[in-house]
Parts: C-alpha cells; structure tokens; sequence
C-alpha cells in the first residue's frame, strides 16, 4: 500500500509544483487550450500540492491525525476522473489531439489510483 501512496505522492506533488510555477508553459506542452489568467492552473496546482503533502504527512507521521488516507483519496481520484471522462464524452477535452491523449492518460492515471485504493483499504 506504501507503494501506491509514494506514487501518488510524487504523481500529484510535481504536477501540482508544475502547475504552479510554470503555468501556462505546462498548459501549452499539454495541448489544452490557453488560459486567460493563470490563476486557475496555479490554484489547481496548490490544491494537488496540498494533497501530495496531505498524504506524505500520512506516511511520516502515522498518528497525525488529519493526514489524508487511502480512503479519503478514493472520492479525491474517482472525482477527478469523473470530471476528465465528462469533457472527454462532450468532446470539449482539448483543442488538439496531444490535449485529449494528455485527459486520457490522466482520467486513466486518477482512475488507476482510485480503483487501487480501493482494493487496498
């Protein structure tokens, strides 16, 4: 179980400090169209941060109370996989093909983790 939550440690903390510090850079490398402020990506990126040290401070202190868990992190990934497949179905992922491969991977990364956990707990 340590396993799978080191890699959803690393998966959520370096996209989120991606997201972050570099944007628009990393919306444009993905194939998503460009955003008007930047301030949805970083506060996106804040929040998956947020969850990759929620869950590390899980695994270093296992009597914190607060941590996120596998169960919490369940709904955290089935959600935002619900929420990629949504625009996959409507068909407004991305404007270009690399944008939706990119929702692709990501929809079945979430769904991975959550489907992982799920067994696990």
């Amino acid at each position: 179980m340590q396993q799978i939550l080191w890699a959803e440690i690393l998966f959520k903390a370096i996209g989120g400090a991606i997201m972050i510090f570099a944007p628009v850079t990393a919306i444009r490398l993905a194939g998503f169209a460009r955003p008007v402020s930047s301030f949805g990506p970083r506060l996106l990126g804040a929040v998956f941060l947020g969850v990759g040290v929620g869950i590390w401070i899980g695994l270093q202190f296992p009597t914190a109370r607060g941590a996120i868990g596998p169960a919490g992190l369940v709904p955290i990934n089935l959600m935002a996989a619900g929420a990629l497949s949504y625009h996959l179905i409507l068909g407004s992922a991305a404007p270009s093909r690399r944008g939706k491969f990119v929702v692709i991977l990501l929809t079945i990364a979430f769904l991975g983790f959550g489907f992982l956990e799920i067994a696990h707990v």
